[in-house]
């Protein structure tokens, strides 16, 4: 599995919102609210051979009220 981590930017009002939706899909580890530029923050485990890209826009980029994502991939946890 890799992990990956996705900031999300919400439009004014919709945090809430947006992680409601982002917890009815099932498709994250950890999923924190936080300070500074983006709203959100999604700890994600994909299979290795999925492709990041898709994935965030297929289930986390086409949510109502997402105004931007940032994704980090992981290489080694220490």
């Amino acid at each position: 599995m890799q992990c990956l981590f996705v900031q999300i930017r919400c439009r004014p009002g919709t945090t809430y919102q947006v992680a409601e939706e982002i917890t009815g899909r099932e498709i994250h580890s950890e999923l924190y609210s936080t300070s500074g530029d983006y709203d959100l923050i999604a700890k994600i485990y994909v299979e290795k051979e999925d492709d990041v890209g898709r994935f965030v826009n297929e289930n986390i980029a086409n949510i109502d009220n997402i105004e931007r994502t940032l994704t980090t991939l992981t290489f080694k946890a220490f």
